[in-house]
């Protein structure tokens, strides 16, 4: 499965042991246009419905950042209350797609991971990082906040350390923290450290009995069935928001940096 794109990709394949492989990229430090969301969602919901995957690692390219976030430039450039709604359900329908797949998540952070990229995170059911992944959630500072987000970032980790996030939208948070909260299950040095665990344990919940990880995986999400709705709705105030000049104003700021 492939979904390139001039601005950005997504990529997906099932190695012959049975581990599925999600990698997005975009030149602007994997940040999370609308194409990007849509197939990203997509990807995962078909790639965990295949009988042939037994366990999905979600992955950015490079070795850099893991994910900036939603795409500035799209941002800026929304203009009424439905595109704004689509923009951010983008955010609604991954988070979701990871909620729903039958199959466990296993995330991949190498480096920083900012608004969007902390509700990737967060969506995983097992995160490794290494210890440059510092964590922000900067909607706050560009005039929106973290609405989409927020819920798949509170159940991670506890609704003091997201509120510490969202009020704090410009100070970063060690990986060391975010392993402390609960985000980040385990954190390495560097990526092939890191990439060594990842490898031992997929091989190890590839050879596991599918039936009782998709069951672990329903117990796990309990008390998220109304998320299709809520994020919605949390989609539809950020939509809002993005539209007013203060926010426009301060993106474009932003931007400017």
């Amino acid at each position: 499965m492939e979904n390139q794109h001039q601005d950005g990709f997504v990529l997906a394949e099932i190695t012959t042991t049975g581990i599925g492989l999600v990698t997005f990229g975009h030149p602007m430090s994997n940040s999370l246009p609308g194409h990007i969301l849509q197939s990203l969602a997509q990807t995962i919901t078909e790639i965990t419905n295949d009988d042939r995957c037994k366990v999905l690692v979600l992955q950015s390219q490079g070795s850099k950042a893991f994910c900036a976030g939603a795409s500035f430039d799209e941002l800026v450039a929304i203009n009424d209350e439905p595109s704004g709604l689509e923009f951010f359900s983008g955010f609604a329908k991954v988070i979701n797609a990871c909620r729903k797949a039958p199959k466990l998540i296993i995330g991949r952070v190498q480096g920083r991971a900012v608004g969007g990229g902390v509700g990737l995170a967060s969506a995983t059911d097992y995160c490794f990082a290494t210890t440059r992944a510092q964590v922000k959630l900067s909607e706050l500072a560009v005039g929106i906040g973290p609405f989409v987000v927020g819920p798949a970032v509170q159940r991670k980790i506890g609704l003091s350390a997201m509120s510490e996030l969202a009020i704090d939208a410009t100070g970063w948070r060690s990986a060391e923290w975010a392993k402390e909260k609960g985000l980040f299950t385990q954190i390495f040095a560097d990526e092939q450290q890191m990439d060594q665990a990842i490898q031992q344990l997929t091989s190890q919940l590839a050879s596991s009995n599918p039936e009782a990880m998709k069951a672990l995986k329903e117990i796990f999400w309990q008390g998220t069935e109304n998320w299709d709705e809520l994020l919605l709705k949390r989609a539809a105030i950020s939509g809002r928001l993005v539209l007013s000049e203060f926010t426009k104003s301060a993106i474009s700021s932003f931007k400017a940096k």
